[in-house]
């Protein structure tokens, strides 16, 4: 095993094998470039300290046990130089999964709580389960895909700039405000699981859209809609689009890409880069 320097009031949290973490009642294991977390017992900052000295020891592929609601899990990653890693997770993760993300990859087997992918800027987040509300809040850059559902007003605030343009892909469906105030990025809602026939559950999608692509495989009325948006059908280059983007969805859950297309996809676009231009002095 790996001898750790530890930092921070942690130097004294590891024995030799299997280190037990005495003080805050969990495990780390430490091999080469390989680590291995228990987090039972541990709070979020005591969580997020620990993963934080495994990655800055050269651990770039880290397994995280036995999460219960930790918040904020992946965002001292940031800080340590040169940082790329793999991070699995199971369990259920917190608010703020990934917030400000800059590079890492963290794949969940489980759900996630609120705020996963907060302000997230480059990376990949991979549910393998459902997300709460706001997922991909202010979101400006990566990768998100959630498995199953989403709660509410999921893509708030989107936004992208030049070659940074946000992905999110959700296999099942989302709740009201949907796409609310987005200012970029391309998004993707599957309905996977929907009783065929059955219109998405999201009202009021898009209020307040100014910019970003929304598509939409299944029904979805436009009573449904913000009045800031309109419902288009799909063109050659869209669904090249939805077809990467999709593909890549499938892989990661072992799903068929071809399946995924076969029904009808449309896209929802703003109605005006200012729509609520006419209530500001400029």
């Amino acid at each position: 095993m790996a001898s750790l320097t530890l930092k921070s009031g942690l130097r004294d949290m590891f024995l030799e094998g299997s280190r037990h973490v005495s003080e805050l009642g969990g495990y780390a294991t430490v091999s080469g470039s390989q680590a291995w977390v228990d987090a039972l017992n541990l709070k979020h900052k005591e969580l997020n300290d620990l993963l934080r000295e495994v990655a800055s020891q050269g651990a770039r592929d880290i397994t995280v046990r036995n999460v219960f609601g930790q918040r904020y899990i992946g965002t001292r990653l940031n800080t340590v130089s040169g940082c790329n890693v793999n991070l699995s997770i199971y369990g259920t993760a917190g608010n703020d999964l990934g917030a400000f993300l800059n590079g890492q990859r963290l794949t969940v087997y489980g759900n996630t709580q609120d705020g996963v992918g907060n302000t997230m800027n480059e990376g990949e987040i991979i549910v393998h389960g459902k997300a709460g509300d706001v997922a991909a809040m202010s979101m400006r850059g990566g990768k998100i895909f959630i498995r199953n559902n989403v709660g509410y007003r999921t893509a708030i605030h989107m936004k992208e700039y030049n070659d940074k343009v946000p992905v999110l892909v959700i296999g099942g469906t989302a709740q009201d405000f949907f796409g609310e105030y987005m200012a970029g990025g391309i998004v993707i809602l599957l309905g996977l699981g929907l009783a065929e026939g059955k219109n998405h559950n999201a009202n009021y999608v898009g209020t307040g859209m100014h910019g970003g692509v929304i598509f939409v495989r299944g029904n979805i009325e436009k009573s449904q809609l913000g009045k800031d948006v309109g419902i288009y059908t799909t063109d050659d280059r869209d669904m090249e689009i939805v077809r990467q983007y999709s593909g890549e969805f499938a892989q990661r859950f072992g799903l068929n890409t071809e399946e995924i297309l076969q029904a009808q996809f449309r896209k929802i676009l703003p109605l005006s880069k200012r729509p609520y231009g006419s209530i500001y002095a400029y």
